[in-house]
C-alpha cells in the first residue's frame, strides 16, 4: 500500500520550485541588464559587466549575446525529451525523478554563480566563449533538474483536486523565487562598500543561490519517491516518446497557444528592468517592491482561481489571463514616466500571473492523466518535457528579438518590444479557445470508472 498524497506533502514538494525559479530569475531577469545597455547617473549598474563581452552586432541586428541566449534555450529545449525519456525509463532505489533532482541542485546553483563571474578575464574572445559554456551547463542543469520535477505534478496529482492544488503551490513558490530574485540590485547595494560596485553584484548573486539550493534539496531529501507513487518505467526511446506526445490532439493545441505566451511573456520578462529604468524613470531598486507588489496581489487572488477552475474551467480562466496580460503589455508599450506607471502595470499583472501560474500545468497534468489510461504507459515525464520543449523554443526566439530590436538602447526600441508581446499574447488567446477541456476530463472520470 502506497502512502496518501496530503497537501503537507505537497508544499514539501512545492519548495523545490521555489529554488529553481530564484535561479531562472537571476539568469532572465538580470543577465541581460548586467551584461549589456549603459549606465547612466540613475542606475549605474546597468551594463557593468557590459565591456568584457562583444556588444556590436555581428550579423544584421543580431548580438552575440542574444544568439548566446538563444542558442542557449534552443540547447535546452533539445535536451527535455532526452532527460525526460532518461526519467520515464529509469529504474532507480530511489525512484524515477528524486535521484536526478538530488544530485544536480548543487552544480545548478554554482552554475549560476559562475556565469557572473567567471566571464571577466582580459581577453573579450575568452569572455564570450566562457560565457557561452557556462550558459549551456546552466541550461542542462535546469533540465536535468525541472524535468523531472514537473513529471512529479502529474504523479503526485493523482486526482484533479491534487492537481489544481499542486498546480497553485508550485506556482507561489515560482513567483516567490522570483520576486526575490529582483532583490539582487538591493541585495548588492547593502553589500557595495564592502566588496565594491562589481563585487556586490556577484556576492548578491551567490548568496540567493546558495539560498536556491537549499530549496531545491528540500524536497529531494524529504520526499520518499517509491513510498507515494507506483513508479513503473516506460520502455519508449525519448524520441519516439516525444513524437507519441506530440501526436496527442489536445496536447497539440495547448502548445500552440503555450508557445506564443511565453514569447511574450519572455519579451516582458527580459524587459522589465529596462521598461522600469528606461520608460518609466524608475531607479532599480525599485524594481522589487514593485515585483513584491504584483507577487502579493497575485497570492491574494490563488484562492479565488483555485475556487473557481472547476466551477468555470480551467479553459474559461486561462483565456481570461491571455487578455489580462495583453492589456499589461499594451500598458507599459504606452506608458510615460513616473513610479506610478510602475504600480499600474504591476497591479494589473498580478491578475494573469494568478491565473496563468496555476492553471496550465494543471492542464498538462489532465492530458498526462489520459494518456495513462487510454495507453497504460505513464510518460508523464516526457508530457512535461514536450511542454518545455516548446515554449522554449518560444523564449529563444523572444531572446532574439529582444536583443536584435533593443540593440540602438534607446526608449523606442524598449517599447517595440512590449508592442511585440501585446499582439502575440492577443494570438495566443485566440489559439487556445481549440483546447477541449471537458472532453478530456470526461473521459478520465469515465476511463477512471473502469479502473
Amino acid at each position: 500500500m502506497k502512502k496518501p498524497i496530503t497537501n503537507k506533502l505537497l508544499w514539501i514538494f512545492a519548495i523545490g520550485q521555489f529554488g529553481w525559479s530564484l535561479l531562472s530569475g537571476i539568469v532572465t531577469n538580470w543577465m541581460v541588464y548586467y551584461y549589456t545597455g549603459s549606465p547612466d547617473a540613475q542606475n549605474p549598474n546597468t551594463g557593468i559587466f557590459a565591456s568584457g563581452i562583444t556588444q556590436n552586432p555581428i550579423l544584421f541586428k543580431l548580438t552575440l549575446f542574444g544568439l548566446v541566449l538563444a542558442v542557449g534555450r534552443i540547447f535546452d529545449a533539445i535536451t527535455d525529451p532526452l532527460i525526460a525519456g532518461w526519467s520515464d525509463r529509469a529504474r532507480y532505489k530511489g525512484g524515477r525523478r528524486i535521484p536526478f533532482m538530488k544530485a544536480i541542485a548543487i552544480p545548478f546553483a554554482l552554475v549560476t554563480i559562475g556565469l557572473f563571474t567567471i566571464p571577466q578575464t582580459g581577453i573579450i574572445a575568452v569572455n564570450d566563449a566562457l560565457l557561452f559554456v557556462l550558459l549551456l551547463c546552466f541550461y542542462l542543469f535546469m533540465t536535468i533538474f525541472c524535468t523531472p520535477y514537473n513529471a512529479l505534478i502529474a504523479e503526485l496529482g493523482d486526482t484533479q483536486k491534487h492537481r489544481i492544488n499542486v498546480s497553485t503551490y508550485i506556482s507561489f513558490t515560482f513567483i516567490v523565487g522570483q520576486s526575490l530574485s529582483f532583490m539582487i540590485p538591493n541585495l548588492a547595494g547593502m553589500l557595495q562598500g564592502a566588496v565594491g560596485q562589481a563585487g556586490s553584484i556577484r556576492l548578491a548573486v551567490a548568496i540567493m543561490s546558495v539560498i536556491a539550493c537549499a530549496a531545491m534539496l528540500i524536497p529531494s531529501l524529504y520526499i520518499k519517491e517509491r513510498d507515494y507513487i507506483d513508479s513503473k518505467p516506460s520502455d519508449t526511446k525519448p524520441f519516439r516518446s516525444l513524437l507519441k506526445t506530440f501526436s496527442n490532439g489536445q496536447f497539440r493545441r495547448f502548445v500552440y497557444s503555450d508557445v506564443i505566451y511565453f514569447f511574450a511573456l519572455t519579451l516582458f520578462q527580459t524587459g522589465l528592468a529596462f521598461y522600469e529604468t528606461k520608460l518609466m524613470g524608475i531607479e532599480d531598486t525599485w524594481t522589487f517592491p514593485l515585483t513584491a507588489t504584483m507577487t502579493a496581489l497575485s497570492v491574494l487572488q490563488y484562492p479565488l482561481v483555485n475556487k473557481l477552475a472547476p466551477k468555470l474551467g480551467k479553459k474559461k480562466l486561462i483565456i481570461t489571463g491571455f487578455f489580462a496580460y495583453s492589456a499589461v503589455f499594451l500598458i507599459t508599450a504606452l506608458c510615460g514616466r513616473g513610479l506610478v506607471w510602475g504600480f499600474i502595470v504591476a497591479v494589473c499583472a498580478s491578475v494573469p500571473m494568478a491565473i496563468l501560474g496555476i492553471l496550465p500545468q494543471a492542464c498538462v497534468a489532465d492530458v498526462a492523466e489520459l494518456s495513462r489510461l487510454e495507453t497504460g504507459e505513464d510518460r508523464s515525464g516526457m508530457f512535461f518535457a514536450a511542454r518545455t520543449f516548446a515554449f522554449k523554443m518560444g523564449q529563444a526566439i523572444a531572446m532574439v528579438v529582444f536583443t536584435s530590436i533593443t540593440v540602438a538602447q534607446t526608449t523606442g526600441s524598449y517599447r517595440a518590444t512590449a508592442w511585440v508581446a501585446f499582439v502575440t499574447c492577443l494570438i495566443g488567446a485566440c489559439l487556445f479557445f481549440l483546447y477541449n477541456e471537458k472532453g478530456i476530463l470526461s473521459k478520465i472520470e469515465a476511463l477512471k470508472g473502469k479502473e
